[in-house]
């Protein structure tokens, strides 16, 4: 008698797939790290990608802050924008209050 056994492997993965190449001003740390994506979800067999199933909305997410704004560039989480301003102690620039890196030499604050 022959019997036979078959194994399958299948389920759901994200997937970011980024599309501007060209970096934007994060509204968060002031830096230009933030790159326009979208997280597709796909139907996976034995972990290859076979079938879209989800086509996500266009977020823009910043490499150094690692933190989701929207596409418009305001930030998802922000209540008020702060007028407050304060300068970097090491290039002497004038830039919002609640950035966490300084936009013009890059410096943590």
């Amino acid at each position: 008698m022959i019997e036979s056994f078959f194994f399958f492997i299948g389920g759901v993965q994200p997937k970011i797939k980024v599309l501007e190449e060209t970096p934007r001003r994060c509204p968060r740390c002031g830096l230009h790290q933030a790159y326009l994506k979208r997280v597709d979800h796909y139907l996976s067999v034995f972990f290859i990608p076979v079938l879209k199933i989800k086509t996500g909305q266009p977020a823009l997410f910043c490499n150094r802050c690692e933190r989701p704004a929207d596409d418009s560039g305001s930030d998802l989480p922000r209540s008020q924008p702060s007028t407050a301003t304060r300068s970097c102690s090491y290039c002497d620039r004038a830039f919002p209050a609640d950035y966490t890196f300084c936009p013009v030499c890059g410096r943590r604050l």
